[in-house]
């Protein structure tokens, strides 16, 4: 990972989740940060900021599935990687 890649990942790391946040609920657990668009090459630009609980928990991303989880917040990858690097711009 380059070192512009880790600054770019700690900055989305202090962001609070995308989910809670448009779910107007207090965030729980810390953030972390989701690789999206799971391919080989995988980029340290492309990711979102994300709580354990809507990463890696039952009801987050990996938790739910892709397509489950995209129904559920009506958000896809791209829209979260949108909104992360609107957050990182202002």
């Amino acid at each position: 990972m380059s070192a512009a890649g880790k600054r770019w990942m700690s900055r989305v790391a202090e962001l609070p989740c995308l989910i809670c946040e448009q779910m107007g609920v207090r965030q729980e657990t810390r953030t972390e940060v989701h690789h999206c668009f799971d391919n080989s090459h995988r980029s340290d630009v492309l990711v979102a900021a994300l709580c354990t609980q809507h990463h890696s928990g039952p009801l987050g991303f990996h938790g739910l599935g892709e397509r489950e989880f995209n129904r559920r917040y009506r958000l896809d990858e791209l829209r979260l990687v949108e909104a992360t690097i609107r957050r990182l711009a202002k």
